[in-house]
């Protein structure tokens, strides 16, 4: 079973989209996905047209230790593909764990029980678990990263996006050498690619030039019926499934799904510096803009 967290600090990367919809394309692909919001924002619940009440099992619960992970788990429009939601009571689960002994690993032992009962029986209970990060370096996102053993971080194609990442791999070895040594950046998904901007190809090649192991080949175009899919509840295959974003949202879990034969290897993780000289002008003419549907 592969354990994937989707993370950056920044929030608007795309992170929320990502899960949901590379979830539903391996979904469709016959594995079996469970996606965990861990944002106490609830957007990916919302998303999959779920909104829970505060005693109905969440994130929350199976993290004060109320739920057990399986009972947090429910089905959603796709077959295949299941969501551990949550609740607007995960704002304040870090003051509520500030003196729980083990409070790192909190999800993963959750997790762990829950795969033992699957392997019990004789199956792992899920091909993937996608771990939908929040836009920060708190004990929600320490308790995805030892969760996980893998990390996909989701970049927006502009420069100031980019000036967090030696933060976040600062944090990503840190929790390696801390508590998790097997955890690996195995992915960077480009999202909100724009080709006609000369900004959004450097910087782009930017993280192609630093991170050629682990960077996707497919970006994620702007795509108005992605922003607009959420608002229905839906994924972007049930809203406009012959979208651009849909076309590359397929195309992304190909690859994803590609790694099971060769996993990606660890990204270096030494800080870096990212700076595209390019302003963010509009590309020459014989560049494709990004499709609208």
């Amino acid at each position: 079973m592969r354990r994937i967290a989707l993370i950056n600090q920044k929030g608007g990367v795309g992170k929320t989209t990502t899960a949901v919809n590379l979830g539903a394309a391996m979904a469709a692909a016959g594995r079996r996905v469970v996606v965990v919001d861990l944002d106490p924002q609830g957007n990916l619940t919302l998303h999959l047209g779920h909104e829970l009440q505060p005693e109905e099992p969440s994130t929350y619960g199976v993290l004060i230790g109320r739920d057990r992970f399986a009972e947090a788990i429910r089905a959603t429009g796709t077959e295949g593909f299941s969501l551990v939601g949550t609740t607007i009571d995960l704002s304040g689960v870090e003051l509520e764990l500030a003196s729980a002994l083990g409070r790192e690993t909190l999800l993963r032992d959750a997790l762990d029980e829950w795969r033992r009962g699957g392997q019990a029986e004789g199956a792992e209970p899920a091909d993937y678990v996608l771990f939908d990060c929040p836009p920060s370096l708190g004990l929600l996102s320490i308790n995805a990263l030892t969760a996980a053993n893998e990390i996909y971080l989701t970049v927006q194609t502009e420069f100031f996006a980019l000036q967090g990442m030696s933060k976040l791999l600062e944090l990503v070895e840190l929790v390696q050498r801390r508590l998790h040594r097997s955890l690996r950046v195995s992915g960077i998904v480009a999202c909100l690619y724009d080709s006609r901007l000369r900004l959004a190809r450097e910087v782009l090649g930017e993280l192609r030039r630093h991170f050629p192991e682990q960077v996707f080949r497919q970006a994620i175009g702007t795509n108005v019926k992605l922003a607009e899919s959420p608002s229905f509840g839906q994924t972007i295959f049930q809203y406009a499934p012959e979208s651009a974003g849909a076309r590359d949202y397929r195309a992304l879990a190909a690859e994803v799904l590609a790694q099971e034969e060769t996993p990606g290897a660890a990204a270096p993780l030494e800080t870096v510096t990212l700076r595209p000289a390019a302003s963010a002008e509009a590309a020459p003419a014989e560049s494709t803009a990004p499709e609208p549907g």
